[in-house]
């Protein structure tokens, strides 16, 4: 049986946090991975407190999972304080290269990847991406409402 260890930054009753699990344990079954069966989950809830995600990145290594999924950016940093072996994966960083988890997005080298969709070095692409759709834009910028501060 595979072990998973993870570590969120919701409270365990909030339904958004709920729901996010249940994803994560569906996309799971679909590719076979059975809890009870071969898989195992432990969730740990930090409820945004940063006194509680330190002590449940240690819980979590010292249960030694296969794999450790830390949620956000605090949960992540906690999780590579307790381990350089266990491997980890983030789901929600915003600069994993600025925050020390990965060298490049290439290669992230040592025991942490994952994924980000606020990665500044991939805007070019955006753009790239976008004139290939539309090639008659001319200008890409934010939207300022009318009447709104700029």
């Amino acid at each position: 049986m595979r072990l998973v260890g993870v570590l969120m930054d919701y409270a365990e009753n909030d339904p958004a946090s709920q729901s996010l699990v249940a994803v994560f344990r569906g996309e799971l079954a679909k590719l076979g991975w059975k809890e009870g069966g071969n898989l195992r989950i432990e969730v740990r809830w930090s409820a945004g407190r940063a006194d509680r995600v330190g002590t449940f990145a240690k819980e979590l290594v010292n249960l030694r999972p296969d794999v450790l999924l830390g949620r956000g950016t605090p949960e992540t940093i906690a999780l590579a304080r307790e381990t350089r072996t266990i491997p980890i994966v983030f789901a929600a960083v915003s600069d994993p290269i600025g925050s020390g988890f990965a060298a490049s997005l290439t290669h992230p080298g040592g025991n942490i990847s994952g994924f980000t969709n606020v990665e500044g070095t991939v805007g070019g692409k955006r753009v790239e991406l976008l004139k290939e759709i539309a090639p008659r834009t001319t200008h890409v910028g934010p939207r300022i409402d009318e009447g709104a501060d700029a």
